[in-house]
């Protein structure tokens, strides 16, 4: 068999690989959407969810989940960024690095559940927060800690050497070269980084279950104050999420169309998570040609 036959039928092998991935995901998400589209509506997004009576909504549960993804985020990000371009510009072959990104592995390793028990152990029990918002955020920081670490360090050490001797040469510190050309440079790889760490932190439901509660709340939305009981904005009320909502109604519901609202939380959930990486993507290269374009001018 010569190096041409070899080469074609490898390559075959791998696009029939790639094709049955792309059937198996069309095939999912074609199903969820098929199943749960035809019950969304204005109603259901904005009506609150009923416990006995058919026709609830997901209005608070959907609120709830972007509102713990954004805490999340707040909390993780920064400091993810900062060990990125320490493990990344500033860390050597050391034990101490290898220790560091043994733990980075094993902690992203670790199931869903194993976090949010630990998460209720400290956050609930032992620091008192009981099932809240806040609680909820900072087991998922753990959750997400991890991957998002990995990602934004993937990102920086894909930017050529080049770019930093060029920033070295101008004579520039290699802090003001990070800053500078470095984390531009990389900005649509960390993008994408907080992209996949933001789709698995919005549909998380085991860590969620023992931290953020199964229940939620009454909730005003017209109530700015971030310390009042019934603020939409208050972080230590319990918060169901929309993962949660969809476990719950699936374990426990006894509404007469408990199959209709998890049809239709089901395809809300994935419709939310595809909206938030199209358009977290378009950002990143937005603020990529925004950032480069200063940079040259």
């Amino acid at each position: 068999m010569n190096s041409k036959k070899t080469n074609r039928i490898a390559t075959g092998v791998i696009y029939f690989l790639v094709g049955i991935v792309i059937l198996l995901l069309v095939g999912i998400i074609g199903n969820i959407l098929i199943s749960g589209l035809p019950h969304l509506s204005w109603h259901f997004l904005t009506a609150t969810a009923s416990s006995f009576e058919a026709g609830g909504g997901v209005r608070d549960q959907l609120f709830n989940s972007l509102y713990l993804l954004l805490l999340t985020l707040l909390i993780s990000f920064p400091i993810a960024l900062g060990a990125a371009i320490y493990l990344a510009e500033y860390a050597g072959d050391t034990w101490l690095t290898q220790l560091i990104r043994t733990t980075i592995e094993i902690l992203s390793s670790l199931p869903s559940i194993v976090v949010g028990l630990f998460g209720y152990l400290l956050f609930v029990v032992q620091f008192g927060l009981g099932f809240s918002i806040i609680a909820g955020a900072l087991a998922l920081t753990f959750f997400n800690l991890p991957i998002l670490t990995s990602n934004i360090e993937e990102a920086i050490k894909g930017v050529p050497q080049t770019q930093r001797e060029a920033g070295w040469a101008l004579g520039l510190s290699n802090w003001k070269t990070i800053r500078g050309i470095v984390l531009p440079a990389a900005l649509p790889g960390i993008i994408t980084g907080v992209i996949l760490s933001a789709g698995r932190v919005f549909g998380e439901a085991a860590a969620l279950i023992y931290t953020a509660g199964q229940s939620g709340s009454t909730v005003d939305y017209s109530n700015w104050n971030p310390f009042s009981p019934t603020s939409f904005l208050n972080v230590m009320r319990p918060a169901e999420t929309l993962a949660v909502h969809i476990w719950k109604v699936n374990t426990e519901g006894i509404i007469p169309d408990v199959n209709l609202v998890s049809a239709a939380t089901s395809a809300l959930l994935v419709i939310v998570v595809i909206m938030f990486n199209f358009g977290a993507r378009a950002l990143g290269n937005w603020l990529y040609r925004r950032l480069t374009a200063a940079k040259i001018k």
